[in-house]
């Protein structure tokens, strides 16, 4: 089930009710939770008015949505100080699609914040058992960081033991394996994001965005989150989910096994990029034609030139426009009704089990 799942960014990639949270304070640690399904954080280490926030990716690969979503909403909500940091020098391929440099590396990082962060979100990674990433992650563990897992990023806070006797989440498709690699955790269904001490988790792609806000409500309060959530088109982020509404029928193996043996019919598709893109849209656009079983999603400028988004991730384009490729549509509306906006274009385009397989793929729960 999970093989069928994630083939699509394979094959893209070559394939009680509790009081309301106070505001984050430099001084004094957080009040109670904002509700039985809210977040709370301790406050900022010494000297720090904000909180430094830390959005992590090995050079070998990282999610595309994952990554992207947190870095771009906490930015966007100005409530937090958001760095991405990566292993290594030189660019991060993230999957499906989408190719960035990080601010910092590891080593750089620890030389200029030898206190250490004080959130770390952590997507799904390409080599989820990557021993830098496993030290590293326990050091800042050791220090006082808040580690936030996204979607299979579990897969990396369980490895390096951050899960052991905990609750967490992950994707819907990963459970039963993580359930039996690692049964010292207990795994929740049934919950977006999972907050167990110093370590909060959340299920598949799609909700980094409602736990990415979740974060800005427990830093900075209500309002913030409000704003935020405003501005990109969100109604709603708290955790309410079904797990059961995301199962592979036999009529989706045999789709998704078609349309990988087609590959006659496979194509290129484009997105152009330029200076002030918005990630979230980006993303969400990107990642969501990925996992049509397809396609391959790459950006396009004139001179391949590197672009600065609109809240400042560097992106390396991947090929100048060619003539003749399609040229994916620009949804109207808010960055995070790109879900819906290109599902639906890609049921035009690749038919309804294509954009079934996506919702899949995602652990999208459409606005009600």
């Amino acid at each position: 089930m999970r093989t069928l799942v994630l083939a699509a960014a394979a094959a893209a990639a070559t394939l009680a009710f509790l009081q309301p949270v106070a505001p984050w304070a430099a001084t004094g640690p957080s009040v109670a939770l904002v509700r039985a399904d809210g977040l709370t954080l301790p406050a900022p280490k010494a000297g720090r008015v904000r909180p430094l926030v830390v959005v992590l990716a090995d050079n070998a690969g990282a999610e595309t949505t994952d990554f992207a979503i947190p870095y771009g909403v906490l930015k966007e909500s100005g409530v937090a100080e958001v760095r991405s940091v990566s292993t290594g020098p030189g660019a991060v391929r993230l999957r499906p699609s989408l190719k960035v440099l990080a601010d910092q590396t590891l080593a750089q990082f620890d030389a200029a914040e030898p206190a250490g962060a004080d959130i770390i979100i952590v997507p799904a990674q390409v080599k989820p058992k990557s021993p830098e990433l496993t030290a590293w992650l326990r050091a800042q563990a050791a220090k006082g960081a808040t580690v936030v897992s996204i979607c299979e990023g579990a897969r990396v806070l369980a490895n390096a033991g951050l899960l052991k006797d905990r609750r967490a989440t992950t994707h819907w498709s990963a459970l039963k394996g993580l359930t039996k690699a690692y049964p010292d955790t207990t795994w929740v269904r049934d919950r977006r994001y999972v907050q167990d001490g110093a370590v909060i988790s959340t299920t598949g792609v799609s909700a980094s965005i409602p736990a990415s806000l979740a974060l800005v409500e427990a830093i900075g309060g209500r309002p913030a989150a409000q704003a935020t959530a405003d501005r990109i088109g969100v109604r709603e982020w708290g955790p309410a989910h079904r797990t059961a509404d995301f199962q592979v029928t036999g009529a989706d193996y045999r789709h998704g096994i078609a349309a990988l043996a087609a590959f006659w019919r496979h194509e290129t598709v484009e997105t152009p990029v330029t200076d002030g893109v918005d990630e979230v849209t980006l993303a969400l656009r990107a990642d969501t034609w990925s996992r049509s079983y397809r396609t391959r999603v790459v950006t396009t400028r004139p001179g391949l030139a590197a672009v600065r988004s609109r809240r400042g991730l560097t992106i390396l384009p991947d090929a100048a426009p060619r003539p003749g490729r399609y040229v994916l549509p620009v949804q109207s509306g808010p960055a995070a009704a790109q879900i819906d906006g290109n599902l639906a274009a890609m049921g035009r385009r690749y038919g309804p089990q294509a954009a079934r397989l996506a919702r899949l793929g995602l652990e999208y729960d459409p606005p009600r």
